[in-house]
């Protein structure tokens, strides 16, 4: 089987997660895709194929080599996001692109002014959606890159490699991905996710995270008789929300620059609620930032007396940066690898996380590598199968190349 139809094998199962769930995984429709993967692993030949009850699948690649070589691992998450229907996806191959708008369906048109990155793709061969779904290459055609690589270093025995592992996983995009990813099990030194985006990305630097609620209570009175009673919930929301920056928001950074997301609000007279995300690379600034807020919610209960607002922080994730540098030739191998199969390295923060920023808080060190998509979480996704390609080729030279890192 070829990455093309395998990739699209996969397209035709909803594995969308959901937000709200109290269950692992959150949707009943991701296991039936799990156990295909199974099966498909073990047709394919892999050891040790298993997947436990929540629905995490490990296999093994056994070594071919007597040498002493680190065991290490790739990792792909299966569930695609609830921003966008993940059902009946209609995925299209746009045969050697052209640089002109792309039809996907009536009315629905792929453009390269609202999407230049397709213009990185000159000439290539691009797999589409009909404009009613996403596509999910995030993340399934990093896990179709893994398995390609893995039939590939099986059936090219003179390359040599240890003992390689896989996982793939449910839940990856409401956050819940590595929660219950058994590293013991996967016993790897190492391990990468192929969970990026274009090709080349490399990402060993993400968000510190944290979640912020905020309740704020009110006194609801007739409005006619109100003064010096009324406590309005809506006003002071708006005031709290004033009290942000308003240049340190998503839509107002990039690169480095963290921000505070107000990400929902529900509100009335007596109640309201309002929804943070708080986000930076550096730790200091993340620390700084959780204190300025709830700073602000000091400054309201002295305005409006205690107990009227509160807050709850909780810690999301750290910037896996922390546990790559003193292990920086795990980057290192990737940096070659790429560099041998003619992949420019594009080194980038993300402005976000990964499974990989969790494991590595849990003794995994797992940068991330790109897995070719574009535009992912709508309509418009869509990935090169020459990226799908060459992800594959790069994973199969990290493995070559860790042979060789002990010797």
């Amino acid at each position: 089987m070829d990455i093309i139809e395998r990739f699209l094998n996969y397209t035709k199962f909803d594995t969308q997660s959901a937000e709200d769930a109290d269950c692992v995984p959150s949707t009943a429709k991701q296991l039936v895709f799990a156990e295909y993967l199974k099966k498909e692993l073990e047709a394919e030949g892999l050891s040790d194929v298993e997947m436990d009850d929540k629905g995490y699948i490990y296999a093994t690649l056994k070594a071919n080599t007597r040498e002493k070589t680190p065991t290490i691992g790739f990792i792909s998450h299966y569930d695609t996001s609830p921003d966008y229907s993940g059902a009946n996806v209609n995925a299209q191959i746009v045969h050697h692109y052209n640089g002109g708008e792309i039809l996907l369906s009536d009315g629905i048109v792929l453009n390269p002014r609202k999407f230049p990155e397709l213009l990185n793709h000159v000439g290539e061969d691009l797999i589409v959606t009909d404009g009613t779904t996403l596509l999910g290459a995030d993340d399934k055609a990093g896990i179709a890159e893994i398995v390609q690589a893995m039939c590939y270093l099986r059936d090219h025995k003179e390359i040599k490699h240890g003992d390689i592992r896989i996982a793939f996983n449910p839940d990856e995009e409401i956050g819940m991905g590595a929660h219950h990813f058994n590293v013991e099990k996967f016993g790897c030194e190492w391990a990468y996710t192929m969970d990026g985006g274009d090709v080349g990305e490399l990402e060993f630097e993400n968000f510190n995270a944290a979640s912020a609620k905020i309740t704020i209570k009110g006194v609801s009175v007739h409005p006619g008789y109100a003064k010096g009673k009324m406590v309005n919930a809506n006003r002071l929301a708006a005031e709290f929300s004033a009290m942000l920056p308003a240049d340190e928001t998503p839509e107002a950074t990039e690169g480095y620059q963290g921000f505070y997301h107000l990400l929902s609000i529900s509100s009335n007279i007596e109640q309201a609620k309002m929804s943070y995300i708080i986000r930076d690379h550096d730790r200091d600034t993340f620390e700084n930032r959780k204190r300025f807020m709830a700073r602000c919610v000091q400054q309201m209960n002295e305005r409006y007396g205690e107990g009227t607002v509160d807050i709850e922080l909780k810690d999301q994730y750290y910037n896996m940066k922390e546990k790559i540098d003193p292990q920086m030739h795990v980057i290192d191998l990737v940096l070659h690898a790429m560099q041998a199969e003619g992949v420019a390295p594009k080194v980038k923060p993300i402005r976000g996380g990964t499974d990989g920023a969790q494991l590595s808080f849990r003794g995994l060190p797992c940068p991330n590598i790109f897995a070719g998509g574009v535009n992912f979480h709508g309509p418009y996704e869509f990935v090169s199968i020459q990226s799908m390609e060459k992800a594959t080729q790069v994973i199969v030279k990290i493995c070559e190349l860790t042979a060789g890192y002990n010797s």
